[in-house]
């Protein structure tokens, strides 16, 4: 569409009649079938929108008022909810949360993947959509009056200073506040990102069993200022902390956590259980941030593979290896493939520490390692596969159906590139069966699946 043809003027305020919710939470309306994204906007609603950027093909709004408010508008438990980029959707009921989600999946598996609404279950939603985030990772900036600890403002890389995180566990919001408070009142400057000056980059929480807490400082430079004092104002006032850790992030960039480590006090490990199995987890360890959802989803993923005591299973994106470890409960062999060595090397930890000896492992492409196997005579019953938001690559969809399982358990974290992939895995004689959503992030618009696909048997 030509600038002229445009039906909307930046400044000029419009009604919209609020139809869906954008991939990240925005309203969407139209003016003369011309498409306007309003952030806090809810489906259902009728608004006024002063329009912020007009593009050739969009345009984007400032929310100015509500005529008609949505039944499931409510108010956010967070008060900087609608300028920090953590939580989209708090502005909506979960009721209504689920039900975007659910909605959202049905629309991408039919219209990306050629697959019948049907075959959608209903969203598995959260117990407790709020305080249930395990790990935090709060930057730190500088401001003339001093240290700011928060999140980044949506779009942006200024830090909203928070005093408690509504999504977080309460043992982090407690970490979050000590930290502000240390950093105050002993005088240590926060990290800014344009300079390169400043002391303390981050704060992290990680939350195990039994409340313990594991608290990493990072920093700029290979010191910490007041080690000594860190650790010893930590256990007098926080007595939750268990583990605490110095890290040394030096390079420019968006990397949290940089190589050099060192242990300043108490243990060097979290447990965290999960699915009746004990994990360790390190200050580097991915470990799923809500356990209870992300035991609901392996739980649905053990479902549809469907074992009985002598299978054999691929899992071709084992990561740290908590699905494998859950699936080697129920099989008779379990091979799990990752291409980074690390993640390998957890595996194999948590393995050991639980007593699993029917899991194997291999650091390696599983689109290269999977033929290979197959070559030497291995015959999966099950492939499970857990990939990246990116999906898999066609050279491991295309080994995986090579193998010829009965089954492939595919869990997602994007929709729309699973639906990409079943589409794919249909042209290599494998179909949808059944695919159910599961709400792992309530407050944002992310949401995950786990599909079981069949072999067609002409």
């Amino acid at each position: 569409m030509s600038k002229k043809n445009i039906p909307v003027k930046p400044n000029e305020t419009y009604p919209l009649t609020i139809r869906d919710l954008g991939i990240h939470g925005e309203g969407i309306g139209a003016v003369d079938d011309f498409t306007v994204f309003v952030p806090g906007a809810l489906p259902g609603e009728t608004i006024q929108a002063m329009i912020v950027t007009a593009k050739k093909s969009y345009a984007t709004g400032r929310l100015i008022s509500i005529e008609t408010p949505s039944a499931h508008r409510t108010t956010p438990a967070c008060p900087v909810c609608h300028t920090c980029g953590g939580c989209q959707i708090s502005h909506l009921t979960y009721e209504g949360q689920l039900a975007v989600k659910e909605r959202r999946v049905k629309d991408v598996m039919v219209r990306i993947g050629g697959c019948e609404e049907s075959l959608v279950r209903p969203i598995i939603g959260a117990q407790h959509p709020w305080n249930y985030r395990n790990k935090m990772a709060v930057p730190v900036s500088q401001v003339t009056s001093g240290p700011v600890l928060g999140y980044y403002r949506q779009g942006s890389h200024q830090v909203i200073p928070i005093t408690s995180c509504a999504i977080q566990e309460e043992e982090n919001n407690r970490l979050l506040r000590f930290a502000q408070g240390f950093m105050t009142r002993h005088q240590l400057t926060g990290y800014n990102e344009k300079t390169g000056r400043g002391s303390v980059r981050h704060i992290m929480g990680r939350v195990g069993d039994h409340g313990e807490v594991m608290a990493v400082i990072v920093t700029a430079s290979g010191k910490l200022p007041l080690a000594d004092l860190w650790v010893s104002e930590m256990r007098k006032l926080l007595p939750e902390v268990v583990s605490i850790y110095h890290n040394v992030q030096n390079h420019k960039g968006n990397a949290i956590l940089g190589k050099e480590i060192h242990h300043l006090w108490g243990k060097k490990t979290l447990t965290s259980s999960l699915c009746g199995l004990a994990f360790e987890v390190s200050p580097f360890s991915f470990f799923q941030v809500h356990k209870p959802q992300a035991e609901l989803l392996y739980e649905k993923a053990l479902a549809y593979a469907d074992l009985h005591g002598g299978e054999t299973v691929i899992d071709a994106y084992c990561g740290t290896g908590t699905i494998s470890l859950c699936l080697a409960q129920k099989a008779g062999r379990v091979i799990g493939i990752e291409i980074v060595k690390e993640a390998i090397e957890d595996a194999n930890k948590n393995a050991a520490f639980n007593h699993i000896e029917n899991a194997e492992f291999y650091a390696a492409d599983a689109g290269e390692l999977m033929p290979k196997l197959y070559q030497e005579g291995l015959r999966p019953d099950v492939i499970v596969m857990d990939p990246v938001r990116a999906g898999c690559s066609e050279t491991v969809l295309s080994a995986a159906a090579g193998m010829q399982p009965s089954r492939i358990v595919y869990v997602s974290c994007n929709v729309a590139t699973f639906a990409r992939d079943a589409k794919i895995l249909a042209g290599l004689g494998y179909t949808v069966k059944e695919v159910t959503p599961v709400d792992m992030f309530p407050q944002t618009m992310h949401v995950e699946c786990v599909a079981l696909l069949s072999k067609v048997h002409n």
